[in-house]
């Protein structure tokens, strides 16, 4: 992890609407970034709604955060699959996460690990995989795939102390049992479904 661990954005949105795989479903993926501070709850952030709790949400998926690095990858696949122009920026959240963290990759992140902001406390529980709706977002067909196969999933995170979070708050690392990380829980269990 970098010396410039911050949170750029906190992102939430209701469950809406979504044009997917030919035909309409709710989803809560189109997260739009908040000014100022933000409730975090045991269930999630304040404003934040998942359209399917069977996958999203709950005590250990209650909040989703995703490594702004991966960021440039996603707007350049995007302008080859000719759903944005070229050099457009993608804005925060738009990966469907509630916070756009920078400094923390997959690869350095371990199920029990703890993000210590100032205010509050998030553990992180498991990676996230994703679904059709990643592709409908992403607007092309093959998001799921090039997610899969970089395993640039983001994570997942429990409330272990409720406060607040704002956008530009640093956060400290503090280690877990380090005996899991995301990226070789999500490689593994990918693997498995293909099999």
């Amino acid at each position: 992890m970098s010396g410039s661990a911050r949170l750029l954005s906190v992102n939430v949105s209701l469950a809406q609407p979504l044009a997917a795989g030919g035909r309409t479903v709710l989803s809560g993926i189109r997260k739009r970034a908040l000014e100022g501070p933000v409730e975090v709850r045991p269930l999630g952030l304040a404003g934040d709604e998942q359209a399917d709790p069977s996958v999203h949400g709950g005590l250990s998926k209650a909040v989703y955060a995703y490594p702004v690095e991966h960021y440039p990858f996603w707007q350049t696949v995007r302008a080859q699959a000719q759903c944005a122009p070229w050099g457009e920026a993608l804005p925060h959240g738009f990966l469907g996460e509630n916070l756009s963290l920078q400094g923390l990759l997959e690869t350095e992140a371990f199920i029990g690990d703890v993000l210590r902001f100032p205010e509050c406390q998030l553990a992180i529980s498991e990676p996230r995989f994703p679904c059709f709706k990643l592709n409908a977002v992403m607007g092309f067909a093959h998001a799921i795939r090039l997610m899969q196969q970089s395993a640039w999933c983001g994570f997942y995170l429990s409330v272990r102390e409720p406060g607040r979070l704002r956008a530009g708050d640093t956060f400290e690392l503090l280690p877990g049992p380090r005996e899991v990380g995301i990226d070789e829980l999500f490689r593994a269990r990918i693997g498995r479904t293909r099999a």
